[in-house]
């Protein structure tokens, strides 16, 4: 009872200190007790730093018209449930497909559409609901005690386009990041957004995430950017596209993991799943855990490890950085004994 005491002193104290709800301030004590001391005698040996979080992806219900008051509403409180539930069971980090609520449809905002592609008339989109359901998914994570990262379309002033943005919210609630598209596809280029610029990285309790968007996991070079980073787990957002695109994506999610030996999240909306469902790759490049293939709004959870005894990791980076160059043999060999063995 003593101890149960101390706890609960402990979780008000931090609520009042942070003003963090006092399940969040729970959450945070909990993660952060005192370990008890050994036991007395020879002193063991020192442990690895393992770093671990619980990761949940998710694939919701994919949502186009921007117009659509109603379903924005629900895609917004669709996206909660999933919050809660990824708490309920324990995840540090929910992370969610591109355009979480609304992945604007290029046909449903062309002016010169829908038959025909153009230029897009942002003007369409209900700018105010979606910042709304926005806010209250912001607000919610803080009470959580939960990360959150979801795609979102990021509305810059006039003439300028928008980005396609991913969301960093932390577990108090608060944007602490975002990142901007930036290798777009064909038509996002030519009619829809603006490109981002640099690489976004983010820690929770030591493990650090990069973030991804679109189709920028068909350019290994991004993986590359991320792993020289020193990035643990990439969190990739996608919408999927149609189901045929999927195992492109799905193949390459399990290539970088096990080639770069890191974690590979891979986040798209349900319609999709019915061909590859939303999942982790882990480093040895399988599937640590997956959603159902049924193309209903759902999550998986797995624990994103990093062990840095892993000699993979660190020998690859130096075979890269031309550790070869310096063994070649000199001088022009090819000819000699040409067409024997």
């Amino acid at each position: 009872m003593t101890r149960n005491r101390n706890l609960k002193r402990r979780v008000r104290f931090r609520a009042a200190k942070t003003g963090e709800s006092y399940t969040a301030a729970l959450r945070h004590v909990r993660r952060h007790r005192p370990q008890p001391e050994p036991a007395s005698g020879p002193c063991p040996e020192a442990q690895p730093d393992v770093r671990s979080v619980r990761l949940a992806v998710a694939q919701t219900s994919l949502l186009e018209d921007p117009r659509d008051v109603p379903a924005l509403r629900a895609a917004g409180a669709e996206m909660r449930r999933l919050m809660r539930h990824a708490s309920e069971a324990g995840a540090r980090l929910l992370h969610l497909p591109e355009g979480a609520i609304c992945s604007p449809g290029k046909r449903i905002l062309s002016a010169s559409g829908p038959d025909e592609v153009g230029p897009s008339d942002w003007s369409r989109v209900e700018w105010t609901v979606l910042r709304e359901e926005l806010e209250r998914t912001r607000t919610l994570a803080g009470e959580l005690g939960l990360w959150v990262v979801l795609g979102s379309v990021h509305r810059l002033s006039e003439p300028h386009r928008p980005h396609n943005s991913l969301y960093v919210v932390s577990d108090r609630g608060e944007v602490v990041t975002r990142y901007d598209e930036r290798m777009l596809s064909n038509t996002k280029i030519s009619f829809m957004y603006a490109p981002g610029r640099d690489p976004v990285t983010f820690e929770i309790d030591g493990a650090r995430f990069g973030c991804a968007l679109g189709m920028e996991l068909h350019f290994p070079e991004m993986l590359l950017e991320y792993e020289r980073l020193g990035v643990d787990c990439v969190l990739f957002s996608t919408t999927g596209g149609s189901p045929r695109n999927a195992p492109a994506f799905a193949a390459e999610a399990l290539g970088h993991a096990a080639s770069l030996r890191l974690w590979v999240s891979l986040s798209a909306h349900a319609p999709q799943s019915v061909a590859v469902p939303s999942g982790i790759a882990g480093p040895s490049g399988t599937w640590a855990a997956q959603c159902p293939a049924n193309g209903l709004p759902c999550m998986a959870i797995a624990e994103v490890r990093t062990d840095p005894d892993d000699p993979a990791r660190p020998w690859r980076r130096k075979a890269r950085s031309g550790l070869y160059e310096a063994c070649l043999v000199t001088g022009d060999l090819r000819s000699e004994n040409r067409g024997a063995f």
